[in-house]
């Protein structure tokens, strides 16, 4: 089926401006270049500066690669934000959403660090993970120096970095070293299984457009590698798998109705209300995967909501 028509009518005639991934023919290089490219071009981020920082990774690993974007020197912050960018983990960098960043830091007054960490497949699970978590560690032992409030640091991402923005979060929560103040999932990428035969439920009318079913199975390939579905850090390479969701910090998740990712965040909104964990869902009709980067009023919307989030949540 095609659900074209279903598509927000301002977004309807640019959804194919998203660079087209068939995991069939090989060209996840391609895609790369496409995905940084296409997005550097949408959010306007050529032109913006930002201050790059190279910060001890995990051990026995390179130094990860950070950008920081500081709010205008008239608002002065003492929160962070640990962005962490999308690309179903296989693709993407920070330097491609510098204009959505700089745009949020200088809007909520909040200082934004966003992670270079390692795509699989070159580096799976837990690899580009754990450079995010290393992140969370420099950005909370350097809070002085860089003005924040170590009580004030919230973690962020979108699609495959909103994987792991969740999975820092339980992270964070179960090596009890850094108190997370809050997390903030943009269609975030929970559950392996979606897309695949054993997808808990599988709308048709979603995924058709942006990221469909054949990327997000060869993308949790790629991250999984060879890992057992027994293995005790399962729930962190997949939250959706993740039984015990307490003692989380309060969540903001948006998604849309036509997002292949809609129904596992849902789900993953209403065990979260089970687990007692304060977290605001926001399901926007008409959107398909990555419809705020796509100049309109939906995205417009979209962006007020996550701004006043942002504000409420620090």
């Amino acid at each position: 089926m095609t659900t074209l028509g279903l598509v927000d009518a301002e977004q309807r005639d640019m959804v194919a401006l998203f660079p087209s991934f068939d995991p069939e023919q090989g060209d996840l290089m391609d895609f790369r270049r496409d995905l940084v490219e296409g997005t550097t071009a949408l959010l306007k981020s050529a032109s913006v500066r930002y201050e790059e920082r190279s910060i001890p990774g995990p051990d026995g690993v390179p130094a990860v690669r950070v950008i920081l974007f500081r709010p205008p020197a008239s608002k002065q912050t003492t929160s962070a934000i640990l962005y962490v960018h999308g690309g179903g983990m296989i693709a993407g960098t920070p330097d491609m959403q510098a204009g959505a960043l700089e745009r949020l830091a200088s809007e909520t007054g909040t200082l934004i660090v966003s992670v270079d960490y390692r795509l699989a497949p070159e580096t799976p699970f837990p690899g580009g993970l754990e450079d995010v978590y290393a992140a969370l560690v420099w950005l909370h032992g350097c809070a002085g120096e860089l003005g924040v409030d170590p009580g004030r640091i919230m973690v962020m991402g979108d699609s495959g970095g909103g994987c792991l923005a969740a999975a820092t979060a339980l992270l964070a929560r179960d090596r009890g070293r850094i108190p997370l103040r809050a997390q903030v999932l943009i269609y975030p990428m929970l559950d392996l299984r979606t897309g695949g035969p054993d997808a808990p439920s599988d709308d048709p009318t979603t995924g058709e457009f942006v990221w469909t079913r054949a990327q997000n199975r060869h993308a949790w390939s790629a991250v999984r590698a060879d890992l057992p579905t027994d293995d005790p850090r399962f729930g962190y390479l997949s939250p959706a798998f993740m039984r015990d969701l307490s003692g989380l910090p309060a969540t903001f998740i948006m998604t849309g109705t036509l997002d292949l990712f809609r129904d596992e965040d849902v789900t993953f909104a209403h065990r979260l209300w089970k687990a007692g964990v304060p977290t605001d869902l926001i399901v926007y009709a008409n959107a398909v995967h990555g419809f705020d980067l796509l100049p309109s009023s939906l995205a417009e919307r979209v962006h007020r909501d996550v701004v006043e989030a942002v504000r409420r949540l620090m």
